[in-house]
């Protein structure tokens, strides 16, 4: 599992915008910059959809006025579900990656297997990454949401 100090690895995550499928690398999204992320298990599911994701939306604004480029929201679903589950949740100030290979997830080693609820998932977590280093990690445990939220991150920047 990656840790803190540790710099993100190299990979890819996809967003649909208005112009099609726009592949980030890991080095587009987090050189030079400071960027919150946070991964849920399941776009549209109970926790993430309910409290996890809301929290970011209610709190971006103070979140990047900390000093934050960017908030990214991952979950191993692809990214037409990522953009759909944005919309639904009037996420504008969100960047909404999709992770469908969960490479990114794995390369990290956070993701778990669901079996045959979802196969493999990310675990939930959130990280303030600066110029591709993680400066804040925090993993929750399993079916926990306490130290992922949006006002933990908040507090730590």
């Amino acid at each position: 599992m990656i840790e803190q100090g540790q710099s993100i690895p190299e990979s890819v995550l996809t967003e649909l915008t208005a112009d099609g499928m726009q592949n980030h690398t890991s080095e587009a999204l987090f050189a030079n910059k400071k960027v919150v992320v946070f991964a849920v298990p399941g776009a549209f599911t109970p926790t993430c959809s309910q409290a996890h994701l809301p929290g970011f939306v209610a709190l971006a604004d103070k979140i990047k006025a900390k000093g934050v480029d960017s908030i990214i929201c991952v979950s191993v679903n692809d990214a037409f579900v990522m953009k759909a589950w944005g919309d639904a949740q009037n996420a504008d100030e969100i960047l909404m990656l999709g992770d469908g290979d969960a490479s990114f997830t794995q390369a990290l080693g956070l993701d778990m297997d669901t079996a045959s609820f979802g196969g493999v998932r990310s675990q939930r977590y959130a990280m303030i990454v600066e110029n591709g280093v993680v400066t804040q990690l925090n993993v929750e445990a399993p079916k926990t949401f306490e130290i992922s939220k949006a006002e933990v991150i908040l507090e730590a920047l």
